[in-house]
């Protein structure tokens, strides 16, 4: 049974900054409270890198304070992604590393997460220490025992080595041609230099940060302008990545998008033909039907863990796999990473393309991905609206309807007041029928249910 905890969600603390707890003085706090529970046994330095949002800054000076507040060392990153911040935590032999971002948030808003120093996020129990720690008056230690920072000037070279290492030394990548989009965001002084280094022929975009210009109108979730300038400059394909680099998808040479599904198709493709033995890897609840299938056919069984990277990663622990990852992009190469790391996780697809001599499009064509519809539908008052007597009767009519040839899931989101619909099946237009059905029942089983849930 997981700990009950008030600031720490799936994927750390996240918020609009300037509203609780996403606040300088919350922050100054929470690095003392990190600082006393992470500093227990003593020494070691915490690391903290951040992506390109302005407010970073400021929470960055925050967290500094209240480590050295609290006796621990800080080795200072400056923008990187927070991949590169898990990886340098592990062979910076720090005590933990601390990331300021909001991944694919707009710069209004700002969050933090932390990695153990195995590069691992944290475990729950150290999650509900530092909350407990945050309730207790803070007080700093003598001046003799204030904890120093000091900035790691070759830190992007160190994360830039590290990805080239992942792939082999015949997978160089020349005669490639390729358009990166970075989002404005942590990869944009690592990732061209990456691909390029590795002989690519690199046109680079949304790599000129201003601080408020993070993830908007570009990086992998529009990827409209990454689309256009692979057209207009006739590359192989492009790459893009969210604001602090964890996640990645791309686009053919014709401008159509490929999705995390069919990169990890790709990835888990190659690495059977590779023979590295893989039975199994780890997709999640929401993965498509048309991946699951084509890995079966394959001999290798799709796993669905909870939707998020937390439970991708522990059911991936629990039953010793190497990949998985989500439909977002967001792809754990775990005989590489402890996380998801999206230029890691782009070279896997690029080496692939290389072994193969096959286009980006003919790879993913390898899968058929099944019509899926997903809607959201606002919940203001959280209530079990999918045990409801019409909800239940509406799924059952839907999965009737489909035939057993597709699925149906209801589920509410762990971040947001929505409850979210998937339908997916092999007839476009019966899916949104049936997804269309589903989204009025359960708004009208929510509005019957929202005066008596006030009451």
């Amino acid at each position: 049974m997981r700990q009950s905890k008030r600031y720490f969600g799936t994927d750390g603390i996240r918020g609009t900054v300037g509203k609780p707890p996403v606040t300088p003085d919350f922050m100054l706090k929470l690095g003392w409270a990190a600082g006393r529970v992470l500093a227990r046994g003593g020494g070691g330095k915490v690391l903290i890198g951040k992506d390109t949002r302005i407010s970073g800054y400021m929470f960055e000076s925050a967290l500094e304070a209240g480590l050295s507040a609290a006796g621990v060392d800080i080795a200072l990153l400056g923008p990187m992604p927070t991949p590169a911040i898990a990886y340098l935590t592990q062979t910076l032999h720090a005590r933990a590393g601390i990331v300021i971002s909001a991944s694919h948030n707009d710069y209004l808003d700002n969050g933090i997460k932390f990695f153990s120093g195995d590069g691992s996020k944290l475990a729950d129990d150290v999650e509900c220490a530092i909350e407990r720690e945050l309730d207790k008056e803070m007080s700093a230690v003598s001046a003799d025992k204030l904890g120093k920072a000091a900035r790691v000037d070759d830190a992007p070279g160190r994360y830039i080595e590290f990805c080239k290492s992942t792939v082999p030394k015949r997978g160089n990548l020349r005669g490639l041609k390729v358009v990166v989009d970075c989002a404005h965001g942590a990869t944009y002084h690592v990732a061209p230099s990456v691909f390029d280094e590795l002989g690519a022929e690199v046109t680079a975009i949304g790599i000129e940060p201003d601080g408020f210009n993070i993830n908007r109108g570009c990086g992998s979730t529009a990827t409209a302008a990454l689309r256009d300038a692979v057209i207009e400059t006739g590359a192989d394909l492009g790459i893009a990545f969210d604001g602090d680099g964890d996640r990645v998808l791309m686009v053919d040479h014709e401008g159509q998008g490929v999705d995390g599904d069919e990169l990890l198709f790709i990835i888990a493709e190659g690495r059977r033909a590779a023979g590295l033995g893989d039975t199994a890897i780890c997709g999640t609840v929401m993965s498509n039907l048309g991946l699951e299938e084509a890995l079966r056919t394959r001999g290798i069984e799709l796993k669905r863990a909870s939707v998020g990277d937390r439970y991708v990663l522990e059911l991936m622990k629990r039953h010793g796999l190497r990949l998985g990852g989500e439909a977002s992009g967001h792809i754990i190469c775990r005989d590489h990473v402890t996380t998801g790391d999206g230029i890691v996780s782009a070279l896997q697809v690029l080496a692939e393309i290389k072994r193969t001599g096959e286009t980006l499009k003919t790879l993913r064509q390898g899968m058929s991905k099944y019509p899926q519809i997903l809607l959201n539908v606002p919940m203001p008052v959280r209530v079990d609206v999918v045990s409801m007597p019409p909800v239940v009767a509406a799924i059952e009519a839907a999965e009737t309807s489909l035939s057993g040839a597709g699925r149906v899931l209801l589920r509410a989101s762990g971040t947001e007041p929505l409850l979210r619909i998937m339908v997916e099946g092999p007839i476009r237009e019966e899916v949104e029928a049936q997804a269309g059905l589903l989204a009025d029942t359960v708004e009208a089983a929510l509005a019957s249910a929202q005066p008596s849930a006030q009451a």
